[in-house]
């Protein structure tokens, strides 16, 4: 299959520019059954041509002194059953956790943006129910989303543990498994806030990570919290109209250091996956310094972007039509990536969260 009349000529700023037929087969619906023995297509950026690897051997493809950065945030099991006290299932998605606000002076209360599904949509003020310890209100809808207030006695991410369920891609047709806990989760998860898994990072292993470390690479963490917009279609013709939802980042003084530091010396800046990208880019000033400190992230970045801080990148294959692989297509060009595409799907590269990656250099 190939992409759907793509050309050389088409204007990169329509949507169109960035649609490809995908066999179902390709998805994939599990993880491979050790992170890092997926497979590798490796793109330059320099002439467009691509090579064939394992993830395994990305350490021969970093360089001592390379920068590697990653996405520490951590998966909640942000997806919920429940039903309304008028007797009504529900199934609530958690898709703000890191923005929510405390309602009052009371730990035990906060409000959070929600979507919520239902055999009819909530009204304001409908009371539901998850178990013993936790309840919740509707207490506004906007645009799809729901606003509610949770009212918890116990402590809410202990709740989440144990009653909470993994929120698996709408793309991944089944329901979440116990190993999806593990399996949908990188190795350096440590702060609590994604509904999303920043996919790229689910390929390495801790014994990865130490080979890249042993080899001279430094690898700093950041952390931005990747919220359900990441799977929000464009619905745009003209991609420039299209509004970016924003996610909460944070980079600490540490690693802002470790950053500007190689970039100083000439030393490459590789992202691991989109939202390290955009974290980055957002947080660099226009002389590429990286800026430490918290806040929203809504950077979209799309072709014509002029890139600031980051070399190369790690990331996986991408939704037809999606902001990430607008993202990609910045960074590499817009036909390289859809022909490298093209190659993945013709030598049968697993796609989406669970499947194969790219390295872009």
């Amino acid at each position: 299959m190939t992409p759907n009349n793509v050309t050389p000529e088409q204007n990169p700023y329509d949507i169109d520019a960035y649609d490809y037929d995908l066999p179902e087969a390709l998805i994939a619906q599990h993880p491979a059954d050790s992170r890092q023995d997926s497979r590798l297509l490796v793109l330059s950026r320099a002439d467009g041509t691509t090579a064939h690897r394992r993830f395994c051997q990305l350490t021969d493809l970093l360089c001592a002194g390379d920068v590697l950065v990653v996405n520490n945030t951590k998966v909640i099991p942000a997806r919920l059953f429940g039903h309304k006290t008028s007797g009504g299932k529900v199934e609530v998605l958690l898709i703000d956790y890191a923005g929510r606000k405390q309602t009052g002076t009371r730990p035990d209360r906060f409000e959070c943006r929600c979507l919520i599904r239902a055999s009819k949509a909530p009204r304001p003020g409908t009371r539901l129910v998850f178990d013993d310890h936790l309840h919740a209100e509707v207490i506004s809808a906007e645009n799809g989303t729901f606003l509610v207030e949770f009212t918890c006695s116990a402590l809410f991410e202990e709740i989440l543990h144990k009653i909470g369920h993994v929120p698996l891609p709408p793309y991944i047709r089944r329901n979440g498994q116990k190993h999806d806990r593990h399996a949908y989760q990188t190795v350096y998860a440590a702060e609590n806030g994604a509904v999303a898994a920043p996919t790229a990072g689910l390929h390495f292993s801790a014994d990865l990570l130490e080979q890249i470390r042993r080899k001279g690479v430094e690898i700093a963490e950041i952390t931005l919290h990747v919220s359900y917009g990441t799977f929000m279609p464009v619905r745009v013709t003209d991609i420039r109209e299209h509004q970016m939802h924003t996610e909460h980042y944070e980079i600490n003084a540490p690693a802002a250091d470790r950053i500007n530091a190689a970039r100083a010396c000439g030393r490459r800046i590789v992202a691991v996956g989109t939202t390290s990208v955009r974290t980055l880019e957002y947080a660099a000033d226009d002389f590429g310094r990286i800026q430490s400190g918290a806040g929203q992230c809504d950077l979209f970045i799309y072709p014509g972007y002029r890139f600031k801080i980051v070399d190369a990148m790690i990331t996986n294959f991408h939704l037809p039509r999606s902001t990430l692989l607008m993202l990609v297509s910045a960074f590499a060009g817009k036909d390289p990536v859809m022909t490298a595409y093209r190659e993945a799907i013709a030598e049968k590269y697993r796609f989406f969260s669970y499947g194969d990656a790219m390295l872009i250099q």
